[in-house]
């Protein structure tokens, strides 16, 4: 299957802690990257949601925020992913900036060219990717 969604983050389920309205589900990359997706309770039942099972983490990367530099700030976004830049590709408009994660994984957002020139990002430099929990699409295989 082919999506638009320029982050596919392929893992087990780590962690699944369910609740009245909705779960928080943590995917295990194969590097040890972590991913946490907050999910109804339905999707939970629907897609048959357990501790060991494969699952697919899907992030658009409009939806993902870039920190350059060492965090400074404590932030609510339960995904802040270290890594450093490992491309910037600039666009009429906008940047697609990608962040190598240490555990091997790759994180790409889409800035504008004005905030990546702004943050300095460039090869090398060190960037945090913030994605909020409720942007994480989890999906299994069939």
């Amino acid at each position: 299957m082919n999506v638009s969604a320029r982050n596919v983050f392929k893992g087990k389920i780590t962690t699944l802690v369910n609740g009245a309205v909705n779960a928080e589900v943590e995917l295990t990359l194969p590097g040890g990257d972590r991913i946490v997706a907050i999910v109804t309770e339905n999707s939970v039942r629907s897609l048959a949601l357990a501790v060991g099972q494969e699952a697919i983490a899907y992030v658009k990367a409009p939806w993902v925020i870039i920190l350059a530099g060492e965090p400074e700030v404590r932030f609510s976004a339960r995904n802040q992913l270290a890594g450093q830049v490992s491309s910037v590709r600039k666009g009429a408009v906008n940047s697609e900036v990608t962040i190598a994660l240490p555990g091997g994984s790759t994180v790409h957002a889409v800035v504008t060219n004005e905030a990546a020139l702004e943050l300095g990002l460039k090869e090398g430099v060190p960037a945090t990717a913030l994605i909020k929990a409720s942007h994480v699409v989890l999906g299994v295989p069939v």
